[in-house]
């Protein structure tokens, strides 16, 4: 960050008074510009025994796998952008369950939350962001194709709480190496 939002004048980092970390700070018009880590919202998606996955037609990993999910919007909670975020990327019409996982992804500044979900119907109509939707037997599950590891992960603890026959709210970090996302 160059410039001041809220005047345009040039920013600085340092350190403002009673704060522990730099921010942007401007000196003209005494702004602390704050820049916090984004929360990306989806779902696990459940029709029968099946799982439904997408396939990016976006970058990164343009082609590779997903559950349908993406950045939460400003003045939406973070049921509504995941489900939101099924509708857009899959087409496909849910339930919204409970907070399925939460995996802190610190290098490049994401929460990623899951909720489980319910199909209430099998249409898809995939939107933009996706090549195709389709739903998934766990053996079927393109392990070596999947975008992200924090999808995988959320798929393996899926799949073992199922087995189990007892879902609970799951929580790590995934330290990503910048570089390559994956």
């Amino acid at each position: 960050m160059r410039f001041c939002s809220a005047c345009g004048n040039s920013v600085e980092q340092s350190v403002p008074p009673g704060d522990n970390r730099p921010r942007h700070c401007c000196g003209a018009c005494g702004t602390i510009h704050y820049q916090n880590p984004k929360m990306v919202l989806g779902t696990i998606p459940v029709w029968g025994d099946k799982i439904l996955l997408c396939r990016r037609a976006i970058e990164p990993r343009y082609g590779y796998w997903t559950l349908p999910a993406g950045f939460m919007e400003n003045g939406e909670s973070t049921a509504e952008g995941a489900a939101r975020e099924t509708s857009e990327e899959a087409g496909a019409r849910i339930e919204l369950g409970e907070p399925f996982s939460i995996i802190d992804v610190p290098q490049v500044d994401q929460i990623h939350m899951f909720f489980r979900a319910r199909m209430t119907e099998t249409t898809l109509d995939p939107g933009p962001e996706s090549l195709e939707a389709r739903l998934f037997d766990e053996s079927e599950i393109p392990w070596d194709r999947i975008a992200f590891r924090t999808i995988s992960q959320t798929l393996r603890w899926f799949f073992e709480d199922r087995r189990s026959g007892v879902y609970r709210l799951h929580t790590s970090v995934i330290r990503y190496d910048r570089r390559t996302l994956d």
